[in-house]
């Protein structure tokens, strides 16, 4: 087991993680409101030749790199035109109480309050008002594979 000062924001297993790519209704309203609430910065933008939305845009929380753009005739919808989402996107960040606070006074709604949990990291569930669902974690502790077993029996 670490111990806080020697955990790394992010831990070496997730830094080159699947990058989601996530379609939303309005993502000039999407994009101010991941600045606003989470911190985000634009890093990247098409905007459709024809007008009608951005075709795709790149985004940055932290160390995560997100893609998004608005929804067209294609293949993608918004979770807000399915009802919810099967899908949650997970953001290491050094604090996420802050970021919770900062998030729901953005619009945010909070699902899940931030706290400790077994698995090393203190976390928070929010979901965006394009109802895309957030899940921030700060890691806390690098645990072994018994280690983790061992807490979630006692969980």
């Amino acid at each position: 087991m670490t111990t806080p000062d020697t955990v790394q924001i992010v831990p070496v297993r997730y830094r080159t993680a699947v990058v989601p790519h996530i379609m939303v209704a309005d993502a000039d309203a999407a994009i101010a409101f991941y600045a606003k609430a989470f911190g985000a910065v634009e890093e990247f933008r098409l905007d459709r030749p024809e007008g009608g939305g951005v075709l795709h845009a790149e985004i940055r929380i932290g160390e995560a790199v997100l893609m998004l753009g608005d929804t067209s005739d294609g293949p993608f919808t918004a979770p807000t035109e399915l009802g919810g989402t099967s899908v949650a996107l997970h953001v290491f960040v050094p604090d996420v109480d802050a970021l919770a606070r900062r998030a729901v006074a953005a619009g945010a709604e909070l699902l899940q309050e931030p706290a400790d949990q077994f698995h090393g990291d203190r976390t928070t569930i929010l979901r965006d008002p394009s109802g895309h669902v957030w899940v921030f974690l700060t890691h806390r502790e690098d645990l072994s594979g018994e280690e983790l077993e061992g807490r979630l029996a006692g969980a």
